[in-house]
């Protein structure tokens, strides 16, 4: 790359490297988190945060003149319209910061930029490992369902059949899910579905399928929980691993990605099934 090039390239990230910078501090992202609940004065921050007047006037100045917060008048401190975006972002750090053993060996796979950029969305949620403790919390997102069950995965483990479907029988909850056109079945699924009623319900709509032509990140969700697994770097869904939540913004990043998922999918093909 010639000089010129490599001077242009440090150039364009020096703002970004200045807000790193005053980032990189306990303290000051506590008072960016602070102000952001609400506005206060220097010696209530101090207090809040448990830091001495010194501390708290120090790390107060370097945001003042990083652009981040302000000071009305009357000594009143608030975040600008910069610092109060730039927290925004700081859930997507948090969040990979917090599993960057996990994301050291999984991949984001098939994942659209829009929904990588909303990473942050998924931060408040709790990490489960196992497999029985995962085929449990799974079942907990079918039998807590009260209006919809939908989901997009590799496969439906044969234990988890009867439990969605049983839900979608006697709460006339709605069932939609989307599998990969390369699934894999378990022996004994047709009879299964077949005692269960699977082709009634699907007749009256009450369970609706799609195909796409692979599955990589699988999402799990009702109207209140959901749950995301990535895949390894292999490319496979990490079934034994999975993040689930009941917070707000967490499942409306689920519940977004798989609309996103269905609405690009295919009319379900029973000729691309593989028993095993």
């Amino acid at each position: 790359m010639p000089p010129a090039q490599d001077e242009d390239l440090v150039s364009a990230y020096a703002n970004t490297e200045k807000t790193f910078f005053e980032l990189a501090s306990e303290q000051r992202l506590s008072i960016l988190f602070r102000l952001n609940e609400k506005k206060a004065k220097i010696s209530q921050l101090a207090k809040d945060l448990n830091i001495t007047m010194q501390e708290a006037h120090r790390n107060v100045n370097r945001l003042q003149d990083a652009g981040l917060i302000e000071k009305d008048p009357e000594g009143i401190f608030s975040l600008t319209t910069f610092g109060n975006t730039i927290i925004k972002q700081i859930p997507t750090f948090n969040y990979l910061s917090k599993h960057k053993e996990y994301f050291s060996e999984h991949i984001l796979g098939e994942l659209p930029f829009k929904f990588i950029m909303r990473l942050g969305a998924l931060d408040q949620c709790e990490f489960i490992k196992g497999v029985v403790a995962i085929l449990e919390r799974w079942k907990d997102i079918y039998r807590e369902s009260d209006e919809y069950i939908y989901e997009i995965v590799p496969q439906v483990p044969i234990d988890l059949i009867e439990p969605a479907l049983s839900r979608v029988k006697e709460k006339g909850v709605k069932y939609s899910y989307v599998l990969p056109k390369n699934v894999i079945i378990p022996k004994g699924r047709k009879d299964l579905l077949k005692k269960l009623g699977h082709s009634e319900l699907l007749t009256k709509g009450a369970i609706e399928r799609r195909m796409v032509d692979r599955v990589q990140v699988a999402v799990i969700l009702n109207e209140k929980q959901a749950a995301v697994m990535f895949p390894t770097q292999k490319g496979e869904t990490d079934m034994n691993m999975i993040f689930f939540s009941t917070d707000p913004l967490f499942h409306e990043w689920c519940l977004d990605y798989f609309r996103y998922r269905w609405y690009g999918s295919d009319i379900f093909d029973e000729s691309h099934l593989k028993e095993i």
